[in-house]
C-alpha cells in the first residue's frame, strides 16, 4: 500500500492536504497503468477476447488474464482497483457509471435537484386578479330558442 491511513482531520472536517495530494498521486499512477493495460492488450480474434500482455501489479492483473470477452465475463472495474488499494472516497476520483446514467443523471440528481434558501420572487410577485363575469349571450338562454 502506498499511503498511510493515518487520519488527521482539520477543523473543517476534511483530512490533511498532504494526504489528499498523496491519494491523488496514487490515483494518477493507477490511471496511467489502467490506460497502458487497455492500450497494450492482445486481441485474440478467434476467441473474441482481450488478453493482458504484461503483469500489472498495481492493478492486480497478471499476464494472460482475460480482460475483455463477449460471453460469461465480468469486466474489470477501475473502482474495484481503487477500493483494493484502500482509498477512502473512491467516487471522488472516477466519473459516474455510464450504465447508471453518467454525468447527466448525476447533475439532475445532486446539483439541479437542490433547492436554494431564498424563495422565488417571480412567482410571489404575481397577484391573482379577480375574475370578471362576462355578458351572457341571449340573456343566458343559450343557443336554443324556445
Amino acid at each position: 500500500m502506498w499511503l498511510s491511513l493515518v487520519s488527521c482531520p482539520l477543523l473543517s472536517g476534511r483530512d490533511c492536504v498532504t494526504e489528499v495530494l498523496e491519494e491523488k498521486n496514487v490515483v494518477e499512477v493507477l490511471k496511467a497503468e489502467w490506460k497502458r493495460l487497455w492500450r497494450e492488450r492482445f486481441d485474440d480474434r478467434v476467441r473474441a477476447e482481450g488478453i493482458a500482455k504484461d503483469d500489472y501489479d498495481e492493478l492486480f492483473v497478471e499476464r494472460g488474464t482475460v480482460i475483455l470477452a463477449t460471453r460469461n465475463f465480468k469486466l474489470l472495474s477501475f473502482r474495484d482497483v481503487l477500493e483494493k488499494h484502500g482509498l477512502v472516497d473512491v467516487n471522488r476520483f472516477i466519473a459516474p457509471d455510464l450504465h447508471v446514467g453518467g454525468w447527466g443523471k448525476f447533475i439532475r440528481a445532486n446539483i439541479a435537484g437542490q433547492k436554494g434558501g431564498k424563495p422565488v420572487k417571480r412567482a410571489a410577485s404575481y397577484v391573482a386578479e379577480p375574475k370578471v363575469k362576462q355578458h351572457l349571450k341571449k340573456g343566458g338562454r343559450g343557443w336554443v330558442h324556445v
